[in-house]
């Protein structure tokens, strides 16, 4: 009897592990770390509500796609100092104010200003607190300039939040991001333009979120496709 039962336990503990096999055969290769990582990485991501992905799933922000995207690297985080509606001076005192500036990240990433531009703040004091930003983020990223990674601003003209009123902010949006570019060619970070890409909102509703101004986790994508291939040319110079 008790050889029996022992038949019968064994073959169950084989059917569960074959079962086991099966299921773990039939995870998609794109979901599956098919290139082992050579290291580990942290990565702190500073911005505002496009940072944090308004209106999509936390997971769906470019900071996570991103990190979970970078074959070879094993990304721990992100880390994430950014909030909907924060101006450029509100992402340096809420750094200031956070336990990361005593602290050091492999990768930094960093979008700011839309809101400096839709307060009607100066682009002269945008220039000066961008900078100050930028100093700063290189600083967290061990000082090492090639580890920085900022993007330009969307043109949040093309959504429905514009109301039409595209031409204005357009022209204003591409003002404030010459100088984010020019400030950080000067300061020898990597510059990843992702503007052109939110203007194809205007024709694809798709590219937007719910509430008809953010970007959508389609248009987030977007963006991760182009940035994550300057984030792999850096580490891989490292």
């Amino acid at each position: 009897m008790m050889k029996a039962l022992f038949l019968v336990l064994f073959s169950l503990s084989a059917l569960s592990a074959c079962t086991k096999t099966a299921s773990m055969s039939n995870i998609p290769t794109g979901t599956r770390s098919d290139i082992p990582a050579r290291d580990t990485l942290s990565y702190l991501a500073l911005g505002d509500s496009y940072t944090i992905g308004q209106s999509v799933d936390e997971h769906d922000a470019f900071p996570y796609k991103l990190a979970g995207q970078l074959p070879g690297h094993k990304i721990t985080g992100p880390t994430i100092i950014a909030r909907t509606g924060w101006t450029t001076q509100q992402l340096i005192s809420a750094i200031d104010d956070s336990d990361v500036k005593n602290k050091t990240y492999d990768i930094v990433t960093l979008l700011i200003g839309v809101n400096d531009q839709y307060g009607g703040g100066s682009q002269a004091d945008y220039r000066v607190k961008f900078v100050q930003v930028l100093n700063t983020a290189i600083k967290l990223a061990k000082g090492d300039t090639k580890h920085v990674f900022v993007l330009s601003i969307p043109d949040y003209g093309v959504t429905p939040f514009a109301h039409g009123d595209d031409a204005r902010i357009g022209k204003e949006i591409d003002q404030f991001n010459d100088i984010n570019r020019q400030e950080s060619a000067n300061a020898g970070v990597n510059y990843t333009d992702i503007t052109a890409i939110s203007k194809l909102a205007a024709n694809n509703r798709s590219l937007i979120a719910d509430d008809g101004l953010h970007p959508s986790a389609t248009m987030y994508q977007m963006w991760v496709d182009k940035l994550k291939l300057v984030v792999l040319d850096a580490l891989e110079k490292k």
